[in-house]
């Protein structure tokens, strides 16, 4: 059975434990898995800007000793020149896997309902699954279990906080996202969709802050956003050491990058001690590799 890994809300707890538990293991223990990837090829096919999520999958590949190619939507034709069904069928012959970041979800969607081979959601307009598993790991790591954890969110309703979302559904972790009251308002008929007792929205930053294990956010302006006055709804919602000062003692500070020093985050909180932007980077190759490890052999 082919496997994809397109949105969160598609899996199951234990599936999810069983790849940030790989990726755990691979982390320390990368030496012992140098031939895991031999005879496996994947393709980038990249449409929006990335550092990490590219390097990650590209370096973790090739340390298990797999291939990579990146492949350019406008050197290929991909949907221009014949369509997309027939591209994945050509691309099947060659890769084993095709990693995908897009501003189209419906695309992505699409391409992986097609079951040709194994697709990849590095990101889409949407959601952004890999980066949200990743952090989710990096928080195990640094606080222990994620149960009677407070995970806070402070900025825009995007991608990245729809992923975390999905992962609050299924490990019913503590999460408090601090959203702009009119970003909420906006996006208010989505955000009903979503009701536990563990689940909360609010605008009082200090009321979400407090008490929480880890504080998370993001650009105010997603990738390619051109909305540039939406900024003015993120009044004081520059997360500094005032504002981590609600947050428990040993409370960690998290971003996914890239970041705008001086808007959502000050200097003092992502170059501070609490900060653990770097870890949570590195990581990013170790969740790459065992979500891969669970497509090409979880075959359940």
């Amino acid at each position: 059975m082919i496997k994809h890994f397109v949105d969160i809300k598609d899996f199951k707890k234990n599936e999810l434990n069983s790849i940030i538990l790989k990726a755990k293991s691979f982390k320390k223990n990368i030496s012992k898995n140098l031939k895991l990837f031999q005879n496996k090829s994947i393709g980038l096919l990249f449409e929006k800007q990335s550092t990490r999520t590219r390097v990650s999958f590209n370096i973790g590949v090739q340390k298990f000793g797999g291939n990579v190619i990146e492949l350019y939507p406008e050197s290929i034709g991909f949907g221009k020149r014949e369509s997309d069904k027939d591209i994945l069928m050509t691309l099947s012959q060659y890769i084993d896997c095709l990693v995908i970041r897009n501003d189209n979800h419906k695309k992505i969607k699409y391409l992986s309902d097609l079951n040709i081979i194994p697709i990849v959601n590095a990101l889409s307009n949407q959601s952004h699954p890999c980066q949200i598993i990743s952090d989710l790991f990096t928080i195990k790591e640094r606080l222990g279990s994620l149960i009677n954890k407070k995970i806070c969110w402070i900025g825009d309703y995007n991608n990245v906080l729809r992923s975390l979302i999905e992962a609050q559904q299924i490990f019913c972790f503590k999460l408090t996202a601090i959203i702009p009251k009119k970003i909420l308002q906006y996006n208010n008929s989505e955000i009903r969709i979503f009701k536990n007792k563990n689940l909360k929205f609010t605008n009082d930053l200090k009321e979400g802050v407090s008490g929480s294990d880890c504080v998370m956010t993001d650009v105010w302006l997603s990738m390619g956003e051109k909305n540039a006055k939406k900024k003015s709804n993120f009044k004081n919602y520059t997360i500094d050491n005032s504002l981590m000062s609600f947050a428990k003692k040993g409370a960690i500070f998290m971003h996914c990058l890239p970041a705008h020093r001086g808007e959502e985050v000050s200097d003092e909180v992502i170059d501070g001690s609490k900060s653990v932007v770097w870890e949570q980077a590195q990581n990013r190759m170790y969740v790459q590799q065992a979500i891969l490890n669970f497509i090409f052999y979880n075959k359940k």
